[in-house]
């Protein structure tokens, strides 16, 4: 029998003037735009995975406010599975020059408007669904968290 072990992700939606924090980065010979995003850790809570892979991907750094949803999704490319833990938070600070994970092209603001205008750029579906479900209201509160 075959085991089934969903990989583990984080991902942020940062909002500062009606836009949104996305990065353009390289995946699979494609340029895709994706929420800051990336793997668990050992020894880290979910909520530092969160800050961690934001300030890597786009040099900010930022408070996470709550939970917007916790998601399954099997990636058609390699049938992967991933459970992506999406939280919402605010931008604290820029940090100028810092070094970018490997495959990162930069740091982008969109606003939802123009994000769907770049549909063919979206590393997946949850693109837009977890920063749909954050503009309805999904709220929850970080207490749900226990390290």
């Amino acid at each position: 029998m075959t085991r089934f072990t969903p990989h583990i992700t984080v991902a942020t939606i940062i909002e500062q003037d009606g836009r949104f924090l996305f990065v353009k980065e390289h995946a699979e010979k494609h340029i895709v735009l994706n929420q800051p995003a990336g793997h668990l850790e050992m020894d880290e809570s979910l909520i530092q995975a969160a800050i961690r892979e934001t300030l890597e991907e786009t040099g900010w750094d930022i408070e996470i406010t709550h939970l917007v949803g916790i998601y399954l999704y099997t990636a058609p490319s390699n049938q992967v599975t991933y459970q992506r833990v999406c939280f919402a938070g605010r931008p604290v600070a820029q940090r100028e020059n810092h070094p970018l994970d490997e495959g990162i092209i930069a740091p982008v603001w969109l606003s939802r408007d123009e994000l769907l205008s770049k549909r063919d750029m979206w590393r997946s579906p949850m693109v837009l669904r977890s920063l749909d479900d954050y503009l309805s209201g999904a709220h929850f509160s970080l207490d749900l968290f226990k390290d």
